[in-house]
């Protein structure tokens, strides 16, 4: 019997109203914009349920060139829901979490972009200081910096 085995997690989708803005909080953070276009047709619409649609996606990839962002903005069909002010308990999708060098400083330099700390950031064990952060359109990313390693 053949096994089908996961080769990866190619990519986590995010739809958004502003990708300039998206492009821009993702860039702070570190991400790379790979890439830019507008899918549209009937064709995608297959893939989606959503029938024929215009979108304009980029595509943001992280330094290590294994993590992937799609942001997408929705020209038509219009967008119908707004998750994004749901608290962390909410059910489905929650954030992305990145990995990041210095915390405190990547932190400062959001919040005078406009981001907001969601709660504080707080240190798990000698492992990790961690903090969750609403940027850009209000999207929840999670930040952790790893302890020990760059100190």
């Amino acid at each position: 019997m053949a096994t089908n085995k996961l080769l990866r997690m190619d990519n986590i989708g995010i739809v958004v109203e502003s990708l300039d803005d998206a492009i821009s909080f993702f860039s702070e953070i570190g991400l790379k914009l790979e890439g830019r276009a507008t899918i549209e047709g009937e064709w995608a619409g297959r893939v989606t349920g959503l029938g024929n649609q215009n979108v304009e996606i980029a595509m943001m990839i992280t330094p290590d060139g294994h993590s992937r962002l799609e942001l997408s903005k929705f020209i038509t069909p219009s967008t119908i829901e707004d998750h994004r002010t749901a608290p962390v308990n909410a059910l489905g999708y929650l954030r992305a979490m990145f990995t990041v060098e210095d915390i405190d400083e990547l932190v400062g330099r959001l919040i005078k972009q406009g981001a907001q700390l969601v709660g504080e950031i707080v240190q798990y064990e000698n492992s990790y200081r961690l903090c969750y952060i609403r940027g850009a359109e209000g999207l929840l990313v999670g930040l952790a910096q790893e302890l020990g390693k760059n100190e």
